[in-house]
């Protein structure tokens, strides 16, 4: 919804260009408003130069995608330092937003006080872990700023296909789903791996069922941090006929603890694939939860072309 003087805040704004001539124009790019809350995007495990460079990428696509986001990085256990909390950075956030009003003031001009969520902030999730999540809430409320805090980001079509990818990147699976050639190492049952416990397994299985549909073959999901269930599930593909196994994890990065992939392999007995990582649809998929938060219908995050 617009006012007679412009866009209402919070929604995205059309940057002018050419009309092109026909009926077949190119759709105008968004660009975040003025005054637009922020997207925080909240990152779980242990803090490192590796899971810094992740999180980076990861809001480097969101604003390749919406020019002009305040995209921030918080880390839920950061050090205050070389990464900072999400505590810290939503309160920067909020002062910040104050200072320029202020000062906006100070100066004489004409300005609207601040309203709304200072920010959105954005689990870096592929599925549930209710554990994680209470801490990034708890996080958000001691903090004492007002901020949205959205779902995680899957289950998602766009999901099956990264994990489509990095199945392929292994040698785990065919990159190409039309071409009639095969791969010698592909697997012909997928362990889908997920932490957060039996909710994990069951959000992580819609996945899955999307998974299994792009490689034609069984898909189960298990999770590493329940003891046994890895080894279960594979004992059930097993069962079922399925004779090559590879362990695919249903999870971005950060949040896996060291060596629990590498441990859940071996007592499956298969190889495994890389963790989703900074894989461009996760960036497009946290802009997307952003947009949701504040009421616009975000443009549909597009993956690879079909195949």
């Amino acid at each position: 919804m617009s006012s007679p003087t412009g866009p209402a805040s919070g929604l995205p704004v059309r940057m002018p260009r050419p009309r092109q001539p026909g009926r077949h124009r190119r759709p105008e790019p968004l660009a975040a408003p003025e005054g637009a809350p922020a997207l925080v995007l909240a990152v779980p495990g242990t803090p490192s130069a590796a899971t810094r460079s992740l999180a980076e990428e990861v809001v480097s696509i969101a604003r390749s995608e919406l020019p002009g986001l305040d995209a921030r990085i918080g880390y839920v256990d950061g050090d205050e330092s070389e990464f900072p909390t999400l505590q810290s950075v939503l309160a920067q956030t909020a002062e910040e937003r104050t200072a320029r009003y202020e000062q906006a003031v100070a100066a004489g001009v004409e300005a609207k006080r601040p309203e709304g969520p200072v920010a959105v902030v954005v689990p870096l999730l592929a599925g549930p872990d209710s554990a994680l999540l209470r801490r990034v809430r708890q996080a958000v409320m001691d903090s004492r700023v007002a901020a949205d805090l959205t779902d995680v980001l899957g289950p998602h079509p766009l999901l099956a296909e990264a994990l489509h990818v990095r199945l392929s990147e292994a040698g785990l699976a065919r990159a190409d789903r039309a071409r009639l050639f095969t791969v010698a190492t592909a697997a012909d049952g997928i362990i889908l791996a997920s932490v957060g416990g039996e909710e994990a397994v069951q959000a992580a299985g819609i996945t899955g069922m999307l998974l299994a549909a792009r490689l034609a073959v069984p898909v189960m999901a298990a999770a590493l941090d329940q003891e046994g269930s890895i080894t279960a599930v594979a004992e059930q593909l097993r069962s079922a006929g399925s004779q090559q196994l590879a362990l695919a994890p249903y999870l971005i990065g950060p949040e896996l603890e060291a060596g629990l992939l590498n441990a859940a392999a071996e007592e499956a007995g298969c190889p495994a694939a890389e963790a989703l990582g900074a894989y461009p649809a996760i960036g497009k998929l946290t802009l997307a939860k952003y947009m949701t938060a504040l009421g616009i219908a975000p443009q549909q995050p597009q993956g690879a072309p079909a195949r």
